[in-house]
């Protein structure tokens, strides 16, 4: 298989997870604002609408190729605070788990940042 198309499945499979998350804060925007309050997050119903963008619009244009490096960087910065604000809890081995995985998600956006969107994708065009 050829890197450019190792690179469209990497950004398939790192996209997924941030359109069906958004997707589904955009169905439930005021359950969502009600968890961010309980964390304690500031502007808890502006900040719902804020990461609904960032999951939901950076995963499209993750997945599309669009603006690769700029919104790799952004993801990567994002879920690097969501695991720290949703995940860190060295008590909590299941949360740890989540944080690491917020980890690696991050290295890989950071990767994805450095080689581009590859070959398809409409930063190529």
């Amino acid at each position: 298989m050829s890197n450019s198309l190792h690179i469209l499945l990497g950004r398939i499979l790192m996209s997924i997870m941030f359109i069906m998350s958004g997707w589904g804060k955009l169905m439930s925007p005021a359950g969502t604002a009600g968890y961010f309050e309980s964390v304690g997050l500031p502007l808890p119903q502006v900040t719902v609408w804020v990461v609904i963008a960032v999951e939901l619009l950076g995963g499209l244009a993750i997945l599309a190729g669009f603006k690769t490096r700029y919104v790799a960087y952004l993801l990567a910065a994002f879920t690097l605070a969501a695991a720290f604000i949703g995940h860190y809890n060295p008590a909590d081995q299941m949360q740890m788990i989540m944080f690491m995985k917020n980890l690696a998600i991050t290295g890989g956006f950071l990767v994805l940042a450095s080689v581009g969107a590859g070959k398809f994708s409409i930063d190529r065009r």
